[in-house]
């Protein structure tokens, strides 16, 4: 049999239900994997062993039992240091939280408990999810399994990198401008971005509350439509939950997109995508054309104002929702003072880092008095003509397609520059600003390096996404093949 940690959810879970396998075997397989690369990898705060195995127990009972059997039941999964886990460390990768134990859980880990996963750890990001690396965690960088000396992309670096190295089946992780479908291009997986209000924002420590989306990692599109049906749907704890129906994924994945019309936006073909980057999503194009799509240019004339709406939005978001680090309620607290201002602000100096400091610097000028409408008010009316970009193709097409990072993985230390770094979520930005649903899937390498490519989908049509996914995976090899990397490791 294949390496245990190297089978899909849904091969383990069949076996599991078949009881071929255990879950205690398969948990101790992946823990297993975890001691002999995560110190190599580093893609984790916290590896959660004995919590583990005690759930891979208790997922055993269910399958001699026959009852509440899920798909998910049994599986090794990691979980992004931003959702919340009752009495478990949540750091949100910031000294501000590094001995924060929420007293609840997020709803997402709610439906996975009750669907029996088994909890392998929570994984490293940049600090508050502020950041395209993981370089910017207060702890340390995570590494890219594909070459150690790169960045698995980020904020949620951490969940991208364990589901790549084979620590977890599958992980969950953020996205804010691109969060998980950038990890996910540059270590070779499918990276989902529901539609906005699909999955809960309770008990997601917040970044930027009108962008934020909870979503999965995984090796295949099959496995991210089983990881997003467990997680989807309404939540009367999350007011911007969405009350529509959710679909079937697994049932949309029939292998074919004959006669699906997909868009390429001429605006994502920009300057400054990396060659191989470039080369290679044109002739997967080419490819979706030969599969039987109909592919047509459209215009999204306001996506070159799109990352500059974006960092006035999302920092203005941010400065107010990390006001609530004060250094009282919870949390890091400077102590060494009998002033209430001056505990305040050193709380903030040495529980913040740098990149945070100046997200809250900049989105707290841009909401300053007379300065709110020549900048936050002008970004929000941006964000409207983007999302009037969207509908407007979408009347004609299913789904939109393009490289989903400009580049391939770089090297850790290689961006020094704030602004070139926010650059490389220039095509996933949009679809957060204007709501809707958006994947990254492999679509190949450029130097020996994953090549994501990007589909964008109207709002609530994730299944049309995974089917062209799905699709996409019985005609390519790209998702089946492992980092070279960790091969000597």
């Amino acid at each position: 049999m294949t390496e245990l940690y190297k089978l899909s959810i849904h091969e383990a879970g069949q076996l599991l239900r078949d009881k071929k396998i255990s879950s205690v075997e398969l948990t101790q397989a992946h823990l297993d994997r975890v001691r002999e690369v995560e110190p190599q990898v580093k893609a984790f705060t916290l590896i959660t062993d004995e919590l583990a195995l005690q759930q891979a127990q208790e997922a055993d009972k269910r399958f001699a039992s026959g009852e509440n059997v899920h798909p998910l039941t049994g599986i090794p999964i990691a979980i992004k240091d931003v959702i919340c886990t009752k009495d478990i460390t949540t750091t949100a990768g910031s000294r501000m939280l590094e001995h924060f134990k929420p007293p609840y859980n997020a709803t997402v880990m709610e439906r996975l408990n009750e669907a029996g996963i088994v909890m392998i750890g929570k994984t490293n990001m940049d600090e508050f999810a502020m950041g395209s690396s993981t370089e910017h965690s207060a702890f340390f960088p995570t590494k890219n399994p594909w070459d150690l000396e790169r960045a698995p992309g980020g904020s949620s670096g951490g969940s991208a990198a364990a589901v790549a190295a084979g620590m977890a089946m599958g992980s969950y992780g953020s996205d804010t401008g691109g969060s998980i479908r950038q990890p996910g291009a540059l270590c070779n997986l499918i990276g989902l971005k529901p539609t906005y209000g699909r999955v809960s924002r309770f008990g997601l420590i917040a970044f930027a509350s009108s962008l934020d989306q909870i979503g999965p990692f995984a090796r295949n599109a099959r496995d991210a439509a089983i990881l997003l049906q467990a997680v989807a749907g309404y939540d009367k704890c999350d007011s911007t939950s969405s009350p529509v129906d959710v679909q079937n994924y697994g049932a949309a994945l029939n292998g074919s997109i004959k006669g699906m019309r997909i868009g390429v936006p001429e605006e994502y073909m920009i300057e400054g995508t990396q060659p191989g980057v470039a080369q290679a999503v044109q002739e997967n194009i080419e490819r979706l054309r030969e599969m039987g799509a109909e592919i047509v240019s459209v215009s999204l004339p306001h996506t070159k104002y799109g990352v500059a709406a974006y960092y006035i939005i999302a920092p203005a978001e941010a400065s107010s929702n990390l006001s609530r680090y004060d250094g009282i309620k919870y949390g890091y607290s400077y102590r060494d003072t009998t002033d209430l201002w001056e505990g305040m602000e050193k709380t903030r100096e040495f529980g913040f880092g740098s990149e945070v400091k100046r997200r809250i610097m900049l989105g707290t000028y841009a909401l300053s008095a007379g300065y709110y409408d020549a900048y936050y008010k002008r970004a929000e009316k941006i964000r409207t003509l983007i999302k009037q970009d969207f509908d407007k193709a979408f009347e004609t097409v299913d789904a939109l397609v393009s490289a989903t990072s400009p580049t391939v993985a770089f090297k850790i230390g290689e961006i020094s520059d704030p602004y070139q770094m926010y650059l490389n979520d220039i095509f996933t930005i949009p679809a957060n600003l204007a709501g809707i649903c958006g994947v990254s899937i492999p679509g190949g390498f450029s130097e020996g390096l994953p090549v994501g490519m990007q589909l964008l989908g109207n709002t609530f049509k994730e299944d049309t996404l995974l089917r062209i996914a799905d699709a996409f995976e019985q005609v390519t090899d790209y998702h089946t093949r492992w980092p070279q990397a960790l091969a000597t490791v």
